[in-house]
């Protein structure tokens, strides 16, 4: 009708209706207001308590329910120490796993050895390996400190091998002129391939050949040393990573000689590089596993201690009704 009214007088029945639109939102704002107001107002968020509450007048101390009381919660501390002391203690896992080194991969190799009886002007370094690798006379990154009033060398240094087998040796090899006698007895303090790892020995054979007193033996005698190398990482609880390696070795002395002559006596190191790699992870258990642990001892400490505690007052009720009668 309205409608009607509308189309009939134009323009004139849209001025007419507008007041009346106004009314109607304001009628319709307050109802809308009141309803939610009310909804708000009724509603009890107490309504989703699982827990409901039973009033300490309508509860009933026992002796028995003490008794379990102090025993469930004296057990669940003790569950909670020990998980504690699982959590904070680290577990070191172990893998194996073929090593992929590159064609460029080398190696650092790290000595200290004291020649008691051979002067540093004759002693030298000599590197060789599968690849094709000959040098006579290494000097990079090496240091002579002579002892014994110069009668003795402590030769010491570093250098870096390609990762494959091969050999280094100490000779006289490189020197101008040769000493008028050869006396290789020595003694390693240390022969080193990688980084230096000493304080997770326990894992493995880290212990690299050190402490070898050969200062007792014949003055022309050779030495050699094989050294079998497994590559292994060490990557810590922080997640960083050390390259070294493990080591089994072997050691012989002799002398030599060779279509009638006698074959320059040194000091040989022969290595190889097992293509197996060791990798030890330091782990922790996740914050995560620790509280769901520790939810469930309490949890089913005290779920299991209530069950107990009903079957135990259940049985003393029904004792009770049997002496006097009233089982039935």
């Amino acid at each position: 009708h309205l409608w009607e009214c509308c189309t009939a007088r134009g323009n004139q029945s849209v001025l007419f209706l507008a007041p009346l639109g106004r009314l109607a939102a304001r009628i319709i704002r307050f109802y809308c207001r009141s309803f939610f107001a009310r909804l708000v107002m009724g509603f009890d968020v107490r309504r989703f308590d699982i827990y409901r509450k039973i009033p300490k007048d309508l509860t009933q101390p026992t002796l028995t329910g003490a008794i379990v009381s102090i025993t469930s919660c004296s057990f669940i501390v003790f569950l909670l120490l020990v998980e504690l002391s699982s959590f904070l203690t680290t577990e070191t896992k172990n893998e194996m796993f073929v090593d992929q080194a590159g064609v460029d991969e080398k190696v650092e190799v790290r000595f200290n050895i004291s020649l008691i009886r051979l002067s540093c002007d004759y002693l030298g370094l000599d590197i060789q390996d599968e690849m094709g690798r000959h040098e006579v006379g290494f000097a990079g990154n090496t240091r002579k400190l002579p002892i014994h009033d110069g009668a003795g060398c402590r030769y010491e240094g570093a250098f870096l091998i390609n990762k494959v087998p091969g050999n280094f040796h100490l000779s006289t090899h490189s020197a101008r002129i040769q000493p008028m006698s050869y006396d290789f007895a020595h003694e390693i303090h240390e022969i080193r391939f990688g980084e230096n790892v000493t304080t997770v020995e326990s894992l493995g054979a880290f212990a690299a050949p050190s402490n070898i007193d050969m200062t007792d033996k014949n003055a022309d005698s050779s030495f050699d040393y094989y050294i079998k190398l497994v590559p292994t990482i060490y990557q810590s609880l922080d997640g960083s990573q050390r390259h070294t390696y493990q080591y089994t070795y072997a050691n012989k002395h002799y002398s030599q000689h060779g279509h009638g002559h006698r074959v320059l006596p040194a000091v040989w190191f022969r290595y190889s590089i097992s293509p197996i790699t060791v990798k030890y992870t330091v782990t922790r258990r996740p914050f995560y596993h620790f509280i769901t642990t520790i939810c469930a001892i309490i949890g089913g400490a005290f779920t299991v201690a209530g069950i107990i505690d009903s079957m135990i007052f259940t049985a003393s009720e029904i004792f009770k009704k049997a002496e006097l009668g009233k089982l039935s």
